[in-house]
């Protein structure tokens, strides 16, 4: 097939359809043990968590050292109002970082890196962040889904020693997958490469490319049409960003994250060698998953910065403030919502450094976990950014350069919200984050009962299914009527001056509790059950409360036994632990007493018109346009903003 053919237009995908592309793309098979799956299966494996992992000697050294520099050079060297200012990190900034080898944390040392483990590099990103959001996210883009993650799970030897020593110390990289017209749903993707020769030829427009205006090199998803020869599918590619055909044609400005560098950019005729793909044709999707259940925990650290930062300004502002006679804090309505950002603080960096760890030790499939974490902690970040507004009151709403101006100290309460609200859309939005976990969460269901369930299926294949599914469930459910969280002595390592046992009993309870409930589900509403998605948005959030407070009580034990503050860990995670667990009754509550039918009528009504005269009396300022742009592949017509940092 010739370069100069056209590009298909975007391909028209049916519903069944873009389940399997998605089903195709997600790792079937679980090789280790997870316990977030086993937790959602009624199985409290606490002995996979517990006792605590924790790095080598080495490796803490090595990411202390690098933690010293970091915190020296973020200090002295970066103006974080500057950079929301101008809306953009300096290039001072930016080469400061490469000489200190921020973008090559994750990159090993053969190949030019620091080599840090993923905790330190959390850590590492968690402090950068914490002096300029738009850093950490420099950082983490470049180094969690950009170039080097993909090449070190997929990428040959060649394409590493090419370009990892690149991407450690002189390149920018930059994820390519979403496009005007495709964003969850990949079966979509319209972006071509066409094999011609010993190159593809890329075609076609990338939106939202986080590093996209300064990249040097990037990971491109692209379609390989099917032909003699190709198998053909969704693809990863590493592109040069200064090859012929690349344009960024626009710098994309947001609400929050204003330094970032996120923009469009679009292929026309650009000639990849077959020596950039990455993995085999139609593995791209798999490649960018894959990469997620790692890179996603870039996010939660992120988040548990912005948890430390809430909890240092409430706790300095709430003892400076009086009103009516005493310290803001001391006022219940206000000490309630300093309570919770400090336990919710705790249990966050719990999350965060377990499931790290777990990442590093590569002894556990740690998919749900990754997702969890990333799940779990944009949303409580963001809920603690809002209570920190609502304790600053009108000084939460002003802006820190506003309050510079008039004298007092530029808190920057507001610029948090406005940065940490776009965690909930990152990487798969609260929304779809509920679908990926909850999938994995019946796997084992779907795996003996899921033909069942499929009107596609032979009655022969449903047979053999329900044979199957007889004798896994004979086996399984009995086991969910009892377990250890029935017994009072159970966890007893865990009591203490502080007592977490009962917690952990309430864990091993509520696990077989939420089985049941996933299963009753599943027996209720059968092939359904997929489109029931509030339900199953309930079930994972009471998992992801359920994955904190077991995070939270192994990491209160941990740091007694070390001797680091167990005291007041064990009092951070017992407070934590009973604020979850009204959280987890409440959901439990709504699992079955909710309106959800009646919010599907509606939605019914209002896409239909019937409430549209509930939308008069106002003006919309929006204008007129495409509510997407056009992205039809050719040639640009935009000037290209591409601006590399040498």
């Amino acid at each position: 097939m010739s370069a100069s053919t056209t590009p298909s237009s975007r391909p028209a995908v049916t519903e069944r359809e873009a389940r399997e592309v998605a089903e195709a793309a997600r790792e079937q098979h679980w090789r280790k043990p997870s316990f977030a799956k086993e937790l959602f299966l009624g199985r409290f494996r606490l002995d996979l968590i517990h006792p605590h992992p924790v790095p080598e000697d080495e490796a803490t050294q090595r990411g202390e050292e690098f933690l010293a520099k970091l915190r020296d050079f973020v200090e002295t060297k970066v103006d974080p109002a500057l950079i929301e200012r101008e809306a953009r990190i300096p290039d001072e900034v930016i080469d400061g970082l490469k000489e200190l080898g921020a973008f090559g944390m994750k990159i090993g040392t053969r190949y030019g890196g620091l080599g840090l483990t993923q905790v330190y590099y959390n850590k590492a990103l968690a402090l950068a962040g914490s002096a300029s959001p738009a850093i950490g996210v420099l950082l983490s883009a470049h180094q969690s889904i950009g170039v080097p993650q993909p090449l070190k799970l997929f990428g040959t030897e060649e394409q590493r020693e090419r370009f990892l020593p690149r991407c450690a110390r002189t390149d920018i990289s930059a994820f390519l997958l979403t496009e005007p017209d495709v964003g969850s749903d990949p079966a979509r993707l319209a972006t071509t490469a066409v094999p011609d020769g010993d190159d593809y030829v890329l075609d076609g427009v990338k939106l939202w490319t986080t590093n996209g205006v300064v990249a040097d090199l990037l990971v491109v998803m692209a379609r390989v049409p099917r032909s003699e020869g190709h198998r053909g599918g969704i693809t990863a590619f590493v592109v040069e960003t200064n090859s012929p055909g690349v344009t960024v044609e626009n710098r994309n400005a947001f609400m929050g994250l204003r330094g970032i560098e996120n923009g469009v950019t679009r292929f026309h005729q650009v000639r990849v060698p077959a020596a950039n793909r990455v993995g085999e044709e139609g593995q791209g999707l798999k490649i960018a998953l894959t990469t997620l259940n790692t890179g996603r925990l870039s996010l939660p650290a992120s988040c548990v910065a912005a948890g430390k930062w809430c909890l240092k300004i409430a706790r300095q502002w709430s003892a400076a403030r009086e009103q009516w006679g005493k310290p803001v804090a001391h006022h219940e309505a206000v000490g309630s919502k300093i309570s919770f950002i400090a336990a919710t603080t705790f249990a966050l960096e719990a999350v965060t450094d377990l499931a790290s760890q777990m990442a590093d030790e590569n002894r556990n499939d740690i998919r749900i976990e990754g997702a969890l974490a990333k799940l779990y902690a944009s949303e409580m970040a963001w809920t603690m950014a809002d209570e920190l507004v609502q304790i600053r009151g009108g000084r939460g709403f002003e802006t820190a350069e506003s309050l510079r101006a008039r004298g007092e100290r530029g808190v920057p309460a507001e610029q948090l919200l406005r940065d940490l609200r776009i965690n909930r859309i990152f990487e798969g939005s609260t929304e779809i984050m509920h679908l990926l976990i909850a999938r994995e969460a019946v796997d084992a269901h779907l795996s003996v009962a899921g033909d069942l369930i499929d009107p596609e299926k032979s009655l022969g294949d449903k047979a053999k299914a329900g044979a199957n599914a007889g004798a896994f469930y004979a086996k399984w459910l009995p086991k969910l009527v009892v377990g250890p969280g029935r017994l009072p002595t159970s966890y007893a390592e865990f009591k203490h001056e502080v007592d977490l046992s009962g917690h952990l009993r309430y864990v091993e309870r509520t696990s077989r509790k939420l089985a049941r409930s996933t299963f009753y589900a599943m027996s209720r509403w059968q092939g359904r059950m997929e489109s029931k998605q509030g339900f199953l948005g309930r079930i994972v959030d009471i998992g992801a409360e359920l994955f904190a407070m077991s995070a939270a009580c192994v990491r209160a034990e941990h740091l007694r036994v070390r001797g680091e503050n167990g005291r007041e860990a064990y009092q951070l995670a017992d407070v934590f632990c009973r604020q979850a667990r009204i959280r987890i009754e409440e959901l439990f509550t709504r699992l079955w007493t909710n309106t959800d039918d009646l919010d599907r009528k509606v939605v019914q009504g209002v896409l239909s018109g019937t409430y549209a005269w509930l939308e008069q009396g106002i003006v919309d300022p929006s204008g007129d346009g495409p509510w997407i742009a056009d992205a039809t592949p050719g040639p640009s017509r935009k000037e290209n903003v591409h601006r590399p940092v040498r």
